[in-house]
């Protein structure tokens, strides 16, 4: 979370410049995710650096991001909201409260604020900031740090189409993006959010496997990343039904198929299906508590 400066103004390097507000963008806080946000709007030319200001309440941090993007940078989110088309919240949601409290006096009717910070729902948003206020809500997903996520996204009560159209096309340079009714944000966080967590798993598992029958490490580890991410491939650029994958696969009698077959006897697809509707579950319990 970022902080207030001293005296109410910018406290670090020069004063923050003013681009055009339908242009300018201001990113709360600088985490992994922010600097994805900035590297992939930067990439694709939809904004330039100094249109971009990004704020962190770590001096170094700021300085660091300024030397590589040459995006401007404060600790104080207040400054850095005023003239903003766009606000993106990327903090953590225990920091959500504190960091719309700074920015509630400075943010107005005609700015947009597209929050990515995990299980926090537009209604807590909106209540913490003045009437009207136009919220876009967002769950990115970890690839997005190498710009191959996919967020789920969906407007607040405010929220025109525009302000959504924004925030997707915002988004759209870390990934794919799907819009979605808010009530199905926790589907979107226990399938998507947490997915690469299964993925992971299971990749676990499958190396593990190649060692215990003899493989190394690095040969184990390199035939597993490097399927699954081929797989991936086929299904999207493709369009294979992940049927059709797993059919032009597996021939009757043969080793693939000796593989499924242990695999469904072990109850996988129920595995899934309890533990992606435990993480929605939790999902929502931790929205309301929230």
């Amino acid at each position: 979370m970022a902080g207030h400066g001293a005296g109410g103004g910018p406290p670090d390097g020069d004063p923050l410049t003013t681009a055009p507000a339908a242009r300018r963008i201001a990113i709360l806080g600088a985490g992994r995710l922010g600097e994805s946000i900035v590297r992939g709007i930067l990439s694709s030319d939809w904004r330039s650096a100094d249109e971009l200001v990004v704020t962190s309440r770590r001096p170094e941090r700021l300085a660091d991001l300024r030397e590589r993007f040459g995006v401007q940078g404060t600790s104080d989110n207040a400054a850095a909201v005023e003239g903003a088309g766009l606000v993106i919240v990327s903090v953590k949601p225990q920091d959500m409260a504190v960091v719309l409290a700074e920015i509630a006096g400075s943010l107005t009717p005609e700015q947009t604020l597209l929050s990515v910070a995990a299980g926090t729902t537009t209604q807590f948003i909106e209540g913490h900031l003045a009437e009207g206020a136009r919220v876009v809500r967002a769950m990115p997903n970890a690839p997005a740090l190498v710009h191959e996520g996919i967020a789920g996204l969906c407007g607040g009560e405010h929220a025109r189409p525009e302000d959504v159209e924004i925030a997707a096309e915002a988004l759209g340079h870390l990934g794919a993006v799907v819009r979605v009714a808010e009530p199905d944000m926790d589907a979107v966080t226990g399938l998507s959010g947490s997915g690469p967590a299964y993925f992971a798993l299971l990749s676990e598992a499958m190396i593990e496997s190649g060692l215990l029958l003899g493989l190394s490490r690095d040969v184990s580890t390199q035939l597993v990343v490097q399927t699954m991410f081929g797989s991936a491939l086929l299904l999207r650029d493709e369009q294979m039904h992940p049927v059709q994958l797993r059919e032009a696969v597996t021939s009757p009698g043969g080793t693939t198929t000796r593989a499924i077959q242990e695999l469904e006897r072990s109850g996988v697809r129920a595995a899934f299906l309890n533990a992606i509707s435990a993480a929605t579950e939790r999902s929502r319990q931790l929205a309301e508590q929230g």
